[in-house]
């Protein structure tokens, strides 16, 4: 009799250990990362590319090269269907020559009002900063950096950042700016990469991976 208690009581304590970490698990797996390395299927989605983006190495993987003129690529899914409070990360490299205003990751909300997210760069030199949207209905909000300007040619990781009432951006894990909005929850939707999805404003420079993940994400948790 006392074995079996004791078997019941370790069973009980392994289901509750087991709870635990699914709901743990739950909410890490909340988070879908797109590796951005080849033409044909990003995180098992089709791609349809525009111009001629090149897969290339780099001395931090596999990423997609975008010539800044016509190249570009869409995927026909907004990861973040469904969610009211966000962080959208990406890392990437912003090369010189390209356009002023690059409007190079895109997601548009096709199903409900009009929403949409936008990670941008905006190209002042030899150097650069990062311009971040928002929009949900009538409601708008640019995070525009110009104060905080960083060189071409080298790996960034940046992070919007939506907490149900406010916007933040951050650059390799420093905050820049915040703004207040109120962001209906995301619908089914498309994004694009390399380019803003009425194509224009296309970017010159290399995407190396980016994740979605449908809760706030805090700077130490960041994607490396």
């Amino acid at each position: 009799m006392q074995l079996l208690k004791y078997l019941s009581l370790i069973c009980l304590l392994l289901s509750i250990a087991g709870l635990a970490i699914a709901q743990s698990g739950g909410a890490a797996g909340r988070s879908t990362v797109w590796k951005i390395d080849n033409l044909k299927k990003i995180a098992g989605l089709p791609v349809e590319v525009l111009g001629e983006p090149q897969v290339v190495k780099t001395d931090r993987g596999k990423a997609i090269l975008f010539d800044g003129i016509d190249d570009g690529i869409f995927i026909e899914q907004n990861p973040l269907a469904g969610a009211s409070t966000f962080t959208i990360e990406a890392i990437f490299r912003p090369d010189a020559g390209g356009e002023k205003e690059q409007r190079w990751l895109h997601i548009e909300d096709t199903e409900n009002v009009e929403s949409r997210a936008m990670l941008e760069t905006r190209l002042n030199g030899n150097e650069w900063f990062l311009d971040t949207f928002l929009k949900s209905g009538d409601n708008r909000m640019p995070l525009f950096a110009e104060n905080f300007k960083h060189p071409l040619g080298r790996w960034y990781h940046i992070a919007l950042v939506y907490d149900g009432s406010e916007m933040r951006h951050y650059v390799d894990g420093k905050l820049e700016l915040t703004g207040k909005i109120n962001f209906k929850t995301f619908g089914k939707g498309i994004t694009s990469i390399g380019v803003r999805q009425n194509k224009v404003y296309w970017f010159k420079g290399a995407v190396l991976k980016a994740r979605f993940t449908n809760r706030v994400v805090n700077p130490r948790e960041f994607l490396d």
